[in-house]
């Protein structure tokens, strides 16, 4: 039997998610990492992307649009900027916000607003990934 450890993801609104995993799967700033327990401890910052726990022979993904990751021998804890489940994406919605942001890019002339959108479409194709993988 895999070893365990805690994990829980907390979003400003309420806690996602408090399991006994055995892996998680997290999306660092300076890359993707994979957590077990006993892991040395870590206080990572986490860029847009897809947390996937893995508990009991299930698989949970959520997206989180940035937080920071607080890893423990025994216990990780996930504070999420903004997080949800990938089941919930309206992908059509995405996708449609994603070629309005792509456009306006386009259309753009100021360096900040161009930074703006850049981050939002980073952000909108990072949820788009985040639903293929859950």
């Amino acid at each position: 039997m895999a070893q365990t450890f805690t994990f829980e993801l907390v979003s400003p609104e309420r806690v996602l998610l408090s399991v006994e995993a055995e892996q998680v799967e997290l999306p660092g700033v300076d890359g993707d990492m994979t957590v077990m327990a006993g892991h040395a401890p870590v206080v990572s910052t986490l860029r847009p992307g897809t947390i996937v726990a893995r508990a009991a022979g299930n698989k949970t993904a959520i997206f989180v649009q940035g937080g920071v990751a607080d890893i423990r021998g025994s216990a990780v804890v996930v504070l999420a900027e903004k997080a949800f489940a990938t089941d919930d994406v309206d992908v059509r919605q995405v996708e449609r916000e994603l070629a309005a942001a792509e456009d306006a890019m386009a259309a753009e002339k100021d360096d900040e607003a161009r930074r703006h959108l850049g981050i939002a479409i980073d952000q909108m194709k990072a949820i788009l990934t985040a639903r293929q993988k859950g």
